[in-house]
């Protein structure tokens, strides 16, 4: 998308904006499409009118060439696709039934398409263009909407309002405890995300080399993920959360003692152990201690916090303390943040369970 921007000749604060805009408009569209799934007991009819509607957007994007109506298809696209993945994450958790804990490989697949597509997406884009990209991308939502019919979501409860789903939910001190949690999940994540490669081109690393650290962190992901069910079964979803976490911390200040491109290369790795971990038992904690009629609220909101929030803090934050401290200086903020905000929430988590007894 940058580059996209960057073709139409749009500056750095108007490519900031759009590109920031994202997770704030994600951090309401997933919750509000997914709490009127949940309220009206239309699911499928909720999902599909998103996904379609996204797939409109994506065809419109390469023929837009002025910044004031990119601004609004964005912040469309961001509302209407927002909840695409909260829709499927809680059908697939509905489908698997008393197989909850393989959710991992299921998630497998998502690895798998973005190892596949990525070099072919590549190569289309270098012969043809980024115009190309969109429509390739239209195609293959249309696709997911045509796979989509033939998810079935959890039992409707009657009475159920998205407002009272939502502070339902908020009442549940455990539940704020899980979302802080998820938040930080969400501020590192994009951390690493955002600002690898700009701390790689920071240490000299080339370019081929930031491709390999690409490929070895999406490697590291699939024996994880196929093995994700041994590990929930072993520490449970909110253990497995934390143990994840708490991977993510270490792995950043890693970043920041190993200052050097070989270094990094060795803890994309770790990758496997990060985002794959977090996600798999953060879905599942979110979909387990939801009331029922409110699953797909819930996985909704644990996005929004995750990838909204989270996602818009940690780019914002990243970039200022990139800019004034530097890769290295800005990976160890982050990874002693992140570690003291576990141990924090931990804590707090273990005399809540004093009180009410611990939840998955």
């Amino acid at each position: 998308m940058v580059l996209f921007y960057q073709g139409l000749g749009f500056s750095g604060v108007q490519i900031g904006l759009l590109m920031g805009m994202f997770p704030l408009v994600a951090m309401v569209g997933a919750p509000l499409w997914t709490g009127m799934a949940d309220a009206k007991g239309r699911h499928k009819l909720i999902m599909s009118l998103t996904i379609l509607v996204t797939v409109g957007l994506a065809i419109v994007f390469p023929l837009l060439k002025t910044f004031a109506p990119m601004v609004l298809l964005v912040m469309l696209y961001s509302l209407f696709s927002a909840p695409i993945t909260s829709f499927a994450d809680s059908a697939t958790m509905t489908m698997l039934a008393g197989e909850k804990e393989m959710y991992g490989r299921v998630r497998l697949g998502g690895t798998i398409g973005w190892g596949l597509v990525a070099p072919v997406g590549g190569a289309l884009i270098q012969a043809y263009g980024l115009k190309l990209a969109f429509w390739v991308y239209a195609g293959l939502m249309f696709l997911t909407f045509i796979i989509s019919q033939k998810f079935t979501f959890g039992q409707h409860v009657e009475g159920g309002t998205l407002r009272g789903n939502v502070r339902q939910l908020m009442a549940d001190r455990r539940w704020l405890l899980f979302l802080i949690l998820a938040f930080t999940g969400g501020v590192a994540i994009t951390t690493i995300n955002n600002y690898l490669f700009p701390y790689m081109e920071e240490l000299g690393a080339s370019k081929t080399t930031m491709g390999i650290a690409l490929t070895l962190s999406t490697i590291g992901e699939l024996p994880v993920l196929f093995y994700a069910n041994r590990l929930l079964n072993r520490f449970k979803a909110y253990g497995l959360l934390t143990l994840g976490m708490t991977i993510t911390g270490i792995r950043l200040l890693l970043y920041a003692a190993f200052n050097f491109p070989a270094g990094i290369l060795i803890f994309q790795f770790l990758n496997g152990m990060t985002f794959p971990i977090v996600w798999v038992a953060a879905v599942s904690y979110a979909y387990e201690n939801a009331p029922e009629g409110m699953k797909a609220t819930a996985v909704g909101l644990l996005a929004a916090v995750m990838f909204g929030i989270g996602s818009a803090t940690g780019g914002f934050t990243g970039g200022l303390l990139l800019e004034s401290i530097g890769g290295r200086g800005m990976y160890l903020v982050f990874g002693t943040v992140v570690l003291v905000c576990v141990l924090i929430i931990t804590l707090l988590e273990r005399r809540q369970t004093t009180v009410l007894p611990r939840r998955v």
